[in-house]
């Protein structure tokens, strides 16, 4: 194949017209207050939980999720402190 004329080999795939939905940018707000902006089919969207209020984010996890595993140790053993 000689592709010294690339406009002759280009395909060009068109869209169907009126199947896809409208794209916005939406402002996500969480329950914390914060808020941001992102792209989005829908133009508000409310959220219970974001990367500035989750733990996993604030670095509460470890410490909260260690505590756990120990007092459920503890008490599988009837360990008592």
């Amino acid at each position: 194949m000689n592709y010294d004329n690339d406009s002759e080999h280009k395909e060009v795939k068109i869209m169907k017209q009126g199947i896809h939905p409208d794209y916005h940018q939406a402002t996500v707000t969480c329950n914390c207050g914060n808020t941001f902006v992102t792209g989005s089919t829908k133009k508000d969207i409310h959220v219970e939980i974001c990367s500035k209020c989750h733990p996993f984010y604030t670095g509460q996890q470890k410490s909260a999720q260690a505590r756990g595993r120990i007092d459920k140790f503890n008490r599988k053993y009837g360990i008592n402190q």
